[in-house]
């Protein structure tokens, strides 16, 4: 199965597909937590909607609690926290696991791509970056301290656009 055609559900719980949600040129598919040293993320994750949406790109969050327990909050809880604070207008999707026996099939096969330095694997917390071409191939994966506006990740959505 494509990763564009994995069946997803949006945080207010409509199915839906990356597909649905990216019908551009690239997304980048981030594991993102509301109470986390990295959350500030989220405000680069907006900038980068806003300056590259327009050309065929979207950021897609998808909450997940695996790491201390740093997104515990409800789908409406989760909605109202990224829009009261962040301003975030990308789509959210579903809480699920990234990681482990009940890891969410968009993981299972985004944590095949290799990172910066060649590893595949688990995501290591929070906040980690996957860049999807619109063929749904994964073309880039950044660890969570990569910050969304880091060179190497604008450089890399730069090139799919």
């Amino acid at each position: 199965m494509s990763l564009k055609d994995i069946p997803l559900r949006t945080l207010a719980d409509a199915p839906t597909t990356l597909g649905e949600l990216a019908p551009g040129k690239a997304a980048l598919v981030v594991n993102v937590a509301s109470r986390c040293g990295l959350t500030p993320q989220y405000a680069a994750l907006v900038e980068l909607q806003r300056a590259y949406g327009p050309r065929g790109f979207t950021v897609i969050g998808m909450p997940c609690n695996q790491f201390a327990g740093q997104e515990p909050g409800s789908a409406e809880e989760i909605q109202q926290f990224c829009s009261a604070t962040y301003g975030v207008d990308f789509p959210l999707l579903a809480k699920a696991d990234v990681n482990g026996p009940d890891r969410h099939p968009l993981y299972e096969q985004l944590t095949q791509a290799q990172d910066e330095a060649g590893e595949t694997g688990d995501v290591q917390w929070n906040f980690e970056k996957f860049l999807v071409d619109g063929d749904g191939r994964v073309v880039a994966r950044f660890r969570p301290r990569t910050t969304p506006d880091d060179p190497a990740v604008t450089s890399a959505i730069e090139k799919l656009l």
